[in-house]
């Protein structure tokens, strides 16, 4: 992109009444940003949906020094950027209508042919929503995901810390400017975030963590990855507005199911019972919804993880579903000479913890 068309790119962007969705239009109209701005008023006011209101200002000098400004701030401080059509683009948000049309980014992004999910929740996460966490990621560690959440308290900085834990690439999706951190408190994690990921923002050095860049930042979460995961959320909040947009963006949903007496669980229970989010107790649940692949190596590491959490009871049934798939409650109890009360609840408890499902007609099957 040239210098011309990257200020007209941020002229458009400091436009109040042209959002992404118009400037999008316009570029694609016109044939690139500088364009749009050499175009005839009276041209662009034949482009369905846009009227005098919305092109009002577009060519006020404001716009243009501000852009100037920003463009020097992006020079001064390194900044990369990429433009909606570039191929360094995010690809699962280049399919949301409403997609930024330039993101900033520091740090080493690597995002081609990439496994992604989002992880997000309350910022008052609970033992329980951070050991979730935490174990997630760990299991789904040999399968090499991209982390992405908002580096925000509770859930957000524990799946990030996780995830340079075990070497993953994650990033921080911010709702300001790259020119500061909030909060301030999670400065001492920039460093290590960005030697394997960093950070991504379509917000300019003069913005500020306001309530609403919060929720305009949470629309890049969802749309950057495949899924989006939530671990724990209160009856309202941020979590649960990104978890609507990831469905409205016909992506895969998943909660972490809770107490019903919990209060950071009933958001994340509320998802289930509305099928909103599938459930998800482990990370074979997300393995396998996705249909990610796992090479071979990879399998048994996985099935290394899980047997760490199966005593010998559930070890024994979980080796007989996998030799002999799909089973009756009956042959899993008649084959493995355990008693049916023994096998029923068994059953339940692996369920809950992820390792087997229940099918139509009374059958059982290992994930």
């Amino acid at each position: 992109m040239t210098t011309d068309e990257l200020i007209a790119v941020l002229r458009l962007q400091n436009i109040p009444n042209i959002g992404d969705v118009t400037a999008k239009k316009l570029i694609t109209h016109c044939g690139g940003p500088s364009a749009v701005f050499e175009d005839k008023l009276q041209s662009l006011l034949k482009i369905d949906g846009i009227g005098t209101y919305t092109i009002k200002g577009l060519h006020d000098a404001e716009h243009k020094e501000a852009a100037e400004n920003e463009l020097q701030f992006i020079r001064d401080h390194d900044i990369a950027y990429s433009y909606f059509t570039d191929s360094d683009f995010p690809r699962y948000l280049k399919h949301c209508i409403d997609s930024p049309m330039i993101l900033f980014k520091k740090g080493n992004i690597d995002l081609k042919d990439r496994k992604i999910i989002s992880i997000v929740g309350t910022r008052s996460v609970t033992s329980y929503g951070t050991a979730f966490c935490e174990k997630l990621i760990e299991d789904l560690a040999p399968l090499d995901p991209i982390i992405v959440s908002g580096f925000a308290y509770g859930v957000d900085i524990c799946a990030q810390k996780t995830a340079v834990k075990h070497n993953l690439q994650n990033i921080g999706c911010l709702a300001h400017g790259l020119n500061q951190i909030y909060p301030k408190v999670h400065s001492k994690y920039v460093a290590d975030v960005e030697k394997n990921g960093g950070f991504v923002t379509e917000f300019w050095s003069t913005s500020y963590p306001d309530r609403e860049n919060f929720l305009k930042r949470n629309r890049i979460i969802a749309g950057m990855s495949e899924a989006t995961i939530v671990v724990e959320s209160a009856e309202k909040g941020g979590s649960l507005v990104t978890a609507d947009i990831a469905n409205s963006y016909d992506r895969d949903v998943f909660a972490v199911p809770g107490r019903a007496q919990d209060k950071f669980s009933s958001g994340c229970n509320n998802l289930i019972k509305q099928q909103k989010a599938h459930m998800i107790t482990s990370a074979a649940d997300l393995i396998y919804l996705l249909n990610w692949e796992l090479e071979q190596n990879e399998t048994k590491q996985i099935q290394k993880q899980l047997f760490i959490e199966l005593d010998d009871v559930e070890k024994s049934i979980y080796t007989y579903l996998q030799k002999e798939g799909k089973q009756l409650l009956d042959s899993i109890a008649l084959d493995c000479k355990m008693p049916i009360f023994k096998v029923s609840s068994t059953l339940l408890n692996m369920e809950m913890k992820g390792v087997i499902r229940p099918l139509p007609g009374k059958l059982f099957e290992a994930i």
